[in-house]
């Protein structure tokens, strides 16, 4: 199974691991954090929202976040599924 990656562990960062996802599983999100009791709800909604404007459809997420912003959150999956996906997101 094919897995990337993008982000740190620095304090307002996160963290984001993709891996490939079986087709018509959906997009599955799991999460660990200091952040996430309480912002859980707006970081999933935030991954799928960017993973579906990317037309990715099936695909296994996971997030440790540190504090991060929504834009960063949205830059770092973007990047990941981008690597996951064969483009550059360096």
């Amino acid at each position: 199974m094919q897995t990337a990656q993008a982000g740190t562990l620095e304090s307002m960062d996160c963290i984001v691991t993709v891996s490939e996802s079986e087709k018509g599983r959906g997009i599955t999100v799991s999460m660990e954090g200091a952040s996430v009791a309480r912002f859980g709800e707006a970081i999933v909604s935030s991954t799928k929202d960017t993973l579906k404007k990317m037309g990715v459809l099936d695909i296994s997420v996971s997030v440790q976040d540190n504090g991060a912003g929504d834009l960063v959150l949205r830059a770092r999956v973007e990047a990941a599924a981008t690597r996951l996906l064969g483009g550059d997101a360096r």
